[in-house]
């Protein structure tokens, strides 16, 4: 019996880590071919706050636990064990940068936010993405869609 290596698929999300959008891309995504899910949510602190300033810390802390409750709805998702980690960096693009320094991605799913300034924030996101030659997909409330 042959298995296929699972490819590692990269979910950053930001605010809510379990939105309905990303659990059903998330899902698709684990139908389609064996994957192994981690998540990553960046720091929610301005950048501009100090490393060490205790509502920087506090902000780290609370995404921690948004994404702590998250977890077991993206692990149900995918059907299997998800990691999941909050970086210390605020730009989603140097978190990406850092993770994927830290261990390999075959790809990335990107979750969207679908309004105003923010919506063009993660559109341009995906473009700089574009550069690391891995397949994103942006998801958003609509649906996923290849960025």
């Amino acid at each position: 019996m042959q298995f296929e290596t699972p490819l590692r698929v990269l979910v950053v999300a930001d605010r809510s880590a379990a939105t309905p959008a990303l659990l059903r891309a998330v899902q698709e995504r684990a139908r389609r071919a064996p994957a192994q899910f981690v998540v990553l949510v960046p720091n929610p602190a301005p950048a501009e706050w100090h490393p060490f300033h205790p509502e920087r810390r506090d902000k780290l802390a609370e995404a921690e636990r948004v994404l702590l409750r998250a977890l077991p709805a993206i692990q149900d998702a995918a059907d299997d064990a998800v990691r999941g980690r909050v970086s210390v960096r605020h730009d989603p693009m140097d978190a990406i940068e850092e993770a994927l320094a830290d261990e390999p991605f075959d790809e990335i799913l990107l979750s969207v936010v679908p309004h105003g300034l923010e919506r063009w924030l993660h559109v341009d996101l995906a473009h700089r993405l574009a550069r690391l030659h891995l397949p994103v997909t942006a998801i958003s409330d609509d649906q996923p869609g290849e960025a």
